[in-house]
């Protein structure tokens, strides 16, 4: 996190104002009701993908906090750089710091499935919309982070590469600057 609070800030900022507006988003469609005209439909669906939006930065924020919890070295990028918070640096993190960091996403995305199951008001379409996409979404994550972490994990095999992850050699980022 060295040189990067000010990045970290940006993205609290920007992620706090985004569940602000899912917040206003359910404010509406529950003083709207049940979806029946056009505008109708788009406020329910409107707040059912600003939901699942959350959804996913929640998913990202339980993998950051995973990563500072054992003060692993990330990367984080600029503000619409990419689609993930933070990248992962292989280089300089140990596969405890890689199960902490994958972990923190496996438990925030089950607080945030319960906690929507809870919450969400039964027979409105952004409900069950939310919900269906939010459902996608933990199959993707059983899909492609799970067998990683198990390979990881459970098998003993190397660190995973990809886009959610950096290389550096003595501090130098490769794959990803470290901008202010």
């Amino acid at each position: 996190m060295e040189r990067q609070w000010n990045r970290l800030l940006a993205l609290i900022v920007r992620d706090g104002l985004l569940i602000g507006l899912a917040v206003l988003l359910w404010r509406g469609t529950l003083e709207a009701g049940p979806a029946q005209t056009v505008g109708g439909y788009a406020l329910h669906l409107g707040t059912a993908l600003m939901t699942v939006l959350c959804g996913y930065l929640l998913h990202e924020w339980g993998h950051l906090i995973g990563a500072l919890l054992v003060r692993a070295n990330v990367v984080l990028p600029r503000m619409f750089e990419s689609p993930f918070l933070f990248r992962f640096d292989l280089h300089r993190n140990s596969r405890r710091q890689f199960t902490w960091m994958a972990s923190g996403g496996f438990v925030s995305s089950l607080l945030l499935v319960a906690f929507l199951i809870w919450a969400l008001p039964a027979g409105l379409l952004a409900s069950q919309v939310a919900l269906g996409l939010t459902g996608l979404g933990v199959l993707a994550t059983l899909v492609i982070e799970v067998p990683e972490f198990w390979g990881v994990v459970i098998k003993g095999g190397p660190l995973p590469t990809g886009a959610a992850f950096v290389t550096t050699a003595s501090g130098a980022v490769e794959s990803a600057q470290v901008r202010r």
